[in-house]
Formats: C-alpha cells, structure tokens, sequence
C-alpha cells in the first residue's frame, strides 16, 4: 500500500457524508421502496410455536442470527475508527454481517487505514465485505489493487458499488464508466473471493442483473430506491444549481428491483440476492425475503441508532429487528428462512 500525505478531499468528503446523513432530512422525498405495497396472507393456523423459529441465515459460508447486514457506509477519515469498531462489535454481538465504505481512500495512503482494518479486529467471526466504487474498478488493469484492500480486512467477499447517478452529481464525481463491466470481470477472475456487486440506492434492473451474472459476479444487492438518497446528499453538497431536483428520486423501488433479479434465479446460473435500500425493519426483511431475496442490508438507520443510542441502541434496535422478523415468521407459518421464501406475499387489496 501507498505511504504519503492523506488525500485530505477524499476524507473529507467521506465525512460530510456521514454529517449530512445523520443531520439532514436524505430520504427519497416522493418515491418510497414498494414495499409497503406487499403483504402477507394471514395464517391463523401455522401450527408451530414462536420458539420453533429459526431466523438463521447462511451467508458466505457463515451462519447469521438473521438475514441482515450493517451495509456499506465509511472509513477512511478520523472519525470512521469510532464508528466501524462500535459497528463492528455490535455486529459480532448480534451475529450479523458487516460492509465497510469505499476504500478508495486505502489506495491513496496508508494514514487511516485502521479504520477499515478495525473492523477484522474486533469482529473475527463475521462475513466482512471489502469495497470499491466503479470508477476506480473501471480503471483497474489487474486484480492486484482489490486484493490488498481484502487483505487489509480479512474479507470474505469484494463489493463494486455502481453509483453512476451519485457520481454525475457529485461536485468532485468521477462520471467515468467506460470499462467498469470489464474491471468486473478482472475482479472476478483475480479475487479470491466472491464479487459482489451493487448500487447504492438507484437499484439495479433486470438487464444489468443479467449482464452482470454473465460476468461471473455471484451476490448481487439490488440497493434500490426509497431509503436514502445519495443524489440528494450530493445536491446538498453542491454550492450551485447545476442539476435539478428532480433527480433526487431517480431510481428503481427496491420491491420492483427485487422481484425482477429474483426472476433470473437460475438463469443461467444460481446466484445470492441481497435486498437493500430503505429497508427500516424486520418486517421489511421479511417481505424482501419473500419477494425472493436471500438476504437484506440497511445502512443510515443503523448510523441513526448508533449516532443516537451507542452501541447499546444499536443493538437495541438490531433485537428489535429480529424479533419483528421473528413475528412476521410466526404468523406466516414460517418455521425457517427458506420456507419464509415460500410464504404467500400479495399486493394490498388481492387478498
């Protein structure tokens, strides 16, 4: 790894992300996720009792408590060491996975470099996901770059998060996207680990789920619209009106992002689908679970918690969360994970 000055930009940067998150009001303004569209059909007989439930999940050849992740969200700054530890306790508390923010900042120097590698130290049985944003993929001629960011983390996976909208309105953005299905697949090939891929709040569509599998990748999290709107964080950032408002709400719902990669199980080959994107609670998961996902993640809600309540109200608010999920199980007659995958979901007003 590089040994210089901070890229003081990029930290900066990464910590008026966090401050307008916790700060302001980012939320999609008049699209929500979809999911409040779905229900589920109501069994007054499920014939199990609610401590039969198991709400485990595999994931990357690790068991979680329940099919979450504390999804990407800093590092690289002063502050990212406080926040990923206490994230990454709680996580290892909990038993539930972990994505780290971009590392871009990693390739630049070496000076917080703890803050990502944190993370492997207080959370040692946890999937920990690594991750790195197009541009910089797309600029990738080998696979050697990712790989030491995996191992300054002890990764069990590599994310690629596609956030063209979020860099076409960034003040200092890299809208330079040309070659980044091809650094993909140099990622793919060179890794030792899987290749996630995902947006970060846009969603992704049917046709770049499929051209993604084709590339190999295996984990796609669709991250679609109505949770936290990194447009709206970067036109908060913007000290003149270059853009409209109107992009703001850009995006695929995440409920109609899930359903349609969902669609593609098995076509041409089996992947995991992760769920994010405004999702806010065990409820939510649920039905993202049975929309056909495997697995769920949310970000700015947890800040939220951790901001508020420390890693006490955190956790508060991770057992709430599988409790909810827990419930919405029990009234389903779903006694695992998989069979809550087959639980009847129907649009509000079918049943």
């Amino acid at each position: 790894m590089p040994k210089h000055a901070p890229s003081q930009p990029t930290a900066s940067r990464k910590k008026q992300h966090v401050d307008l998150t916790l700060s302001r009001d980012v939320g999609f303004r008049t699209k929500t996720t979809g999911l409040e569209q779905w229900e589920f059909l109501h069994n007054a007989l499920p014939e199990l009792d609610l401590a039969e439930i198991d709400t485990s999940a595999r994931f990357l050849d690790k068991t979680l408590a329940f099919p979450l992740l504390v999804s990407s969200m800093t590092g690289g700054y002063a502050d990212a060491l406080r926040i990923n530890r206490s994230l990454a306790e709680t996580c290892q508390a909990v038993g539930i996975g972990m994505g780290l923010g971009s590392q871009r900042q990693a390739l630049e120097d070496d000076t917080y470099h703890r803050t990502f590698s944190v993370v492997r130290e207080v959370a040692p049985s946890i999937p920990v996901i690594g991750n790195l944003g197009a541009a910089e993929v797309a600029r990738l001629t080998d696979a050697g770059p990712a790989l030491r960011l995996v191992e300054l983390i002890g990764a069990d996976a590599f994310a690629v998060h596609l956030n063209p909208l979020q860099e076409l309105l960034q003040p200092e953005g890299s809208p330079a996207f040309r070659g980044v299905l091809r650094g993909i697949t140099t990622l793919v090939a060179g890794l030792p680990v899987p290749v996630i891929v995902k947006e970060i709040g846009a969603g992704l569509s049917a046709g770049v789920v499929r051209r993604l599998l084709e590339a190999g990748v295996t984990i796609i999290d669709v991250a679609g619209a109505g949770g936290t709107s990194w447009a709206g964080v970067e036109i908060l950032r913007r000290k003149d009106r270059a853009f409209p408002d109107e992009f703001w709400d850009w995006g695929i719902p995440t409920a109609s992002a899930v359903q349609n990669a969902a669609a593609l199980k098995g076509q041409p080959r089996k992947f995991t689908l992760i769920a994010s994107g405004g999702i806010a609670n065990g409820l939510d998961t649920a039905k993202c679970i049975a929309l056909g996902a495997d697995c769920t993640a949310c970000a700015r809600p947890m800040l939220a918690a951790l901001h508020a309540g420390g890693m006490t109200g955190l956790r508060q608010r991770l057992e709430d969360w599988q409790r909810d999920l827990r419930g919405a199980m029990f009234l389903t007659g779903s006694r695992t994970i998989t069979e809550l995958q087959r639980a009847p979901i129907l649009r509000r007003g079918e049943q």
